[in-house]
């Protein structure tokens, strides 16, 4: 008889269905596991056989090979412990083939037969219920998988109660989805002093999802005003919040289980490596862009990060997601995120205080700057000068808007974005205008003639890209919503061209 068990792999964020398959037979005793098992799936004998020790059952002294099919795969992680112990009871006849069948099954097994908790849940419970199957999770995992709609949840401590279960001894109860309190922000606009400009940049970049650079010397502020910009973005959508704690769950960094609301906040410093960035190592996780996925990437002192690190960020800057190329996979990982970065003029950062300036300006800055290839550059939205704020203005000067007011005003400004890519665009997975696409823009603009010959003019004088054309309507088509307005007037267009400087003038 060969017993079989259900269970998941992971490539990406999305589970692949694997047959866990056990046969016992006679032969010299030995216990082997093959199809592509990595060193954590090999060490499953160890911990399977003492679990089942720990519960008085010894394997027979047989031949017994557990398969985990399709075998050209690449099996990883400790979660298929569980499965091949359940293969193993059903094949002993410990517990009912028909019963356990109907179920996924993932989970650590600890000598002592507990049940410890693994990452991917989540991932694991939406492909059971899309399969109208069942779960069989560890305990602590319980509250993750239970986000999944219409499913039979088994949520064990250890071993013996998932026994008892089947057995009829005792009932496992069906876990409650993980709720978290809402942590708000600590950090409050009103705290900022000065750095109008900035200040409304950020508000722009936060109402339509668009990249932003600050710029400024040492202590303008930049940091301080990149840390506020979560207080200002809406919550999650249900589908976003969903999508995001997937990636966490499969990154192992979910907290307690519980489904994340908050839009996610990565700040990496700048002595990131290119995998920690986008993605990979042995097993190819997901990187900083996508656990900061439909939230904010801040990138201080951008011009010190690694330049292919830097060059890394293009195709997910573009097309929303990264792909990690193997020799025996391709694994693509989502990466929709907002891209805040902060850097010096030059290297000393006082390129314009002339009671400061370094000896070898202009030089530094053109080095310094030339760090930043210009395709970078032209897949950030605008790019705006924080000047220094003086000590004796510090004391004069005081915040004009909370956080709670610019947050209401972009809450509003992207309902009306929501709403018109529903109406315009129904087929439209866009949520903001920096992710509109080129055929989408061409329905949502609702383009003034004086505003369409402004940017002509400055396209032609300033010799922007079609990349940098574009990114101005949809920052335009921002700046318009944030004033009710659905005609983007030439002031409109003003402001979105004032707030992106030329390149090279930076």
């Amino acid at each position: 008889m060969v017993a079989r068990i259900n269970t998941v792999a992971f490539q990406g964020i999305e589970p692949l269905a694997i047959d866990v398959q056990v046969q016992i037979t006679t032969g010299m005793p030995s216990f082997s596991i093959v199809g592509l098992p990595d060193k954590a799936v090999a060490e499953s004998r160890e911990r399977v056989r003492a679990a089942l020790h720990s519960l008085g059952l010894a394997l027979p002294p047989k031949r017994i090979i557990v398969n985990l099919s399709p075998a050209d795969i690449q099996k990883e992680g400790s979660h298929y412990d569980l499965p091949i112990a359940l293969g193993l009871l059903v094949a002993l006849e410990v517990l009912p083939f028909e019963e356990v069948h109907r179920y996924v099954a993932l989970g650590e097994l600890a000598l002592d037969g507990r049940i410890s908790p693994v990452s991917g849940v989540l991932p694991a419970a939406l492909h059971a219920s899309s399969q109208s199957q069942g779960l069989i999770c560890p305990e602590a995992c319980g509250k993750e998988a239970a986000w999944a709609p219409d499913i039979d949840i088994l949520a064990p401590s250890s071993l013996l109660s998932l026994i008892n279960h089947f057995k009829g001894l005792q009932i496992l109860p069906q876990p409650a989805p993980g709720m978290r309190e809402d942590n708000q922000s600590a950090f409050d606009l009103i705290d900022v002093k000065g750095q109008e400009t900035a200040k409304r940049a950020l508000e722009i970049a936060a109402a339509g999802g668009h990249n932003l650079l600050l710029m400024g010397p040492p202590g303008a502020g930049k940091s301080m005003l990149a840390a506020r910009l979560p207080g200002i973005l809406p919550p999650l959508e249900p589908e976003e919040a969903l999508e995001v704690t997937m990636i966490h769950s499969i990154a192992g960094k979910l907290q307690e289980g519980t489904l994340i609301k908050q839009r996610p906040y990565r700040d990496p410093h700048h002595s990131a490596s290119l995998p920690a960035l986008v993605g990979g190592g042995f097993k190819a996780l997901p990187g900083e862009v996508t656990l900061a996925h439909r939230g904010v990437l801040f990138l201080d002192e951008l011009p010190e990060f690694s330049r292919s690190a830097l060059e890394s960020l293009r195709q997910p800057l573009e097309t929303g997601q990264v792909t990690i190329a193997r020799a025996n996979a391709h694994i693509t990982y989502p990466a929709r995120f907002q891209l805040i970065a902060a850097m010096n003029p030059c290297r000393c950062g006082y390129l314009d205080d002339v009671t400061r300036a370094c000896s070898r300006a202009p030089k530094c800055a053109v080095d310094y700057q030339a760090k930043i290839s210009g395709p970078l550059l032209d897949r950030i939205d605008f790019q705006v000068f924080t000047p220094a704020v003086k000590p004796l203005e510090l004391a004069l000067l005081s915040g004009k808007e909370s956080t709670a007011n610019v947050a209401e005003r972009v809450s509003k400004a992207r309902w009306h974005q929501r709403q018109r890519f529903l109406k315009k665009t129904p087929n439209s997975s866009s949520r903001v205008n920096a992710e509109a696409s080129g055929k989408e823009l061409d329905v949502i603009l609702n383009l003034e003639e004086e505003s369409q010959k402004l940017l002509n003019q400055a396209a032609e004088k300033l010799k922007f890209s079609a990349r940098s054309y574009h990114r101005l309507l949809r920052v335009a088509r921002t700046i318009a919503d944030l004033e009710e307005s659905e005609m983007i007037h030439k002031i409109h267009m003003a402001e979105a061209l004032s707030l992106r400087l030329d390149s090279a003038s930076m």
